[in-house]
């Protein structure tokens, strides 16, 4: 299959980030070519799943005590991520085989895996909804928003997930000006920096000297405040708002000393500790970095291939009580450039390939489709070509142009 994976909802996304009013204009997605669709995510408790299964991968180190079982991994039962499938219940197994072209193409991953965003946007793109965090609550003044994290929800070595990683986050990573030099805009209303604090073991309030309510936005958003830690760690500037506080903590001066932090990290052929956390925060170089993700990296991004299997711990379920993701693992091979890609595409060695693929090659991909025994899908984005103009609709300056 060559193609996109929904793309469809990227050009829904594309429109206002401002709710839409179903009331007034057009229905969501009735000028999108073909049907907006999407999965259902379940937000009644009363409709969760009481039972829970697993993924074969897993029963024999549940068998052997090396891992506990699916309900002990999981999320309390009524503080689930429930996903309506769209068609139908998936199938455990497989190997997802993907291109890669090289260290820099991270981003290759991150469209895969950033489901560990705090908050974020349903299948239209106008809606914003839960995710890592169960829910949230804007201050009647607006000057705070909170939000409430899944009981029971663990990072990929088991350890819980709490307010203490967004304390260790914002503490100990974004206010170091030796790891973050300078503030995030979404972190800011008018200049003026927000702040975090923590109200219990799963809540943590953000405040801001004024009223913010555009702040869920942010944290739903591709944000360096909301992005997650996969997406937003240490290749974009150590945002997501929180981090695995157990397991960095060793490689922060804080936690031993200057002089400490520093041999560590020579002895490792780093240059100083602020290299070494560098690569420690990366969930694509370093296969030992917790994350929430629902893959995590088994060979890392600067070698041939970049593979990455299923989180024993992640904290989704679809409404069967089937524990995600569906398939075990994501195999990208690395190509030299993405003309190597494409030839390789069009001798099916890839199962669901759209990064790098060029529409330039449109015609070749239909001619060797049934060669290659793929399928050819052409799905509208909201850019459609590889330079796009993108006008700010808040702009006022000149009528001709707002």
């Amino acid at each position: 299959l060559l193609g996109t994976l929904a793309l469809v909802s990227e050009g829904a996304a594309a429109q206002s980030a401002t709710p839409a009013d179903p009331s007034k204009g057009p229905k969501i997605g009735s000028t999108l070519i073909g049907k907006l669709q999407g999965p259902e995510i379940i937000l009644d408790a009363k409709a969760f799943p009481k039972t829970f299964k697993e993924a074969p991968m897993f029963a024999g180190e549940v068998k052997a005590g090396k891992l506990p079982a699916v309900d002990k991994r999981l999320p309390e039962p009524s503080q689930l991520f429930v996903v309506k499938p769209l068609d139908q219940t998936g199938k455990y197994g497989g190997n997802w085989r993907r291109a890669f072209t090289g260290p820099a193409d991270h981003e290759n991953g991150n469209r895969i895996a950033s489901a560990d965003k705090i908050l974020t946007f349903d299948y239209t793109g106008t809606k914003i909804i839960p995710s890592l965090a169960r829910d949230w609550k804007i201050s009647d003044d607006g000057k705070t928003t909170t939000i409430y994290l899944r009981k029971g929800a663990k990072w990929s070595d088991g350890k819980p997930l709490t307010a203490d990683d967004f304390i260790f986050w914002y503490e100990d990573i974004y206010l170091n000006k030796n790891i973050v030099p300078t503030p995030f805009f979404e972190f800011q209303i008018d200049g003026k920096d927000g702040k975090m604090r923590k109200i219990d073991d799963y809540t943590v309030a953000f405040d801001f000297p004024e009223p913010y309510t555009y702040f869920v936005y942010q944290l739903a958003g591709s944000t360096g405040i909301g992005g997650g830690l996969a997406t937003r760690g240490a290749f974009q500037n150590y945002g997501g708002a929180y981090a695995p506080a157990h397991y960095l903590k060793q490689f922060l001066p804080k936690y031993s000393s200057e002089e400490a932090a520093n041999k560590k990290a020579k002895d490792l052929g780093f240059d100083s500790w602020v290299s070494l956390l560098k690569m420690k925060y990366s969930w694509a170089l370093n296969n030992e970095l917790p994350t929430m993700t629902p893959w995590k990296t088994v060979s890392p991004i600067n070698s041939p291939t970049w593979s990455m299997e299923r989180n024993p711990y992640f904290w989704a379920v679809d409404t069967a009580g089937n524990q995600l993701p569906y398939i075990d693992r994501i195999t990208m091979t690395l190509a030299e450039n993405a003309e190597v890609a494409n030839l390789r595409a069009i001798a099916g060695e890839y199962d669901i390939q759209e990064r790098h693929m060029h529409l330039s090659k449109l015609p070749v991909f239909l001619e060797n489709a049934k060669k290659g025994n793929y399928t050819v899908h052409l799905d509208p984005g909201f850019n459609g070509a590889d330079v796009a103009i993108h006008i700010g609709n808040s702009y006022e300056g000149d009528p001709e142009i707002s």
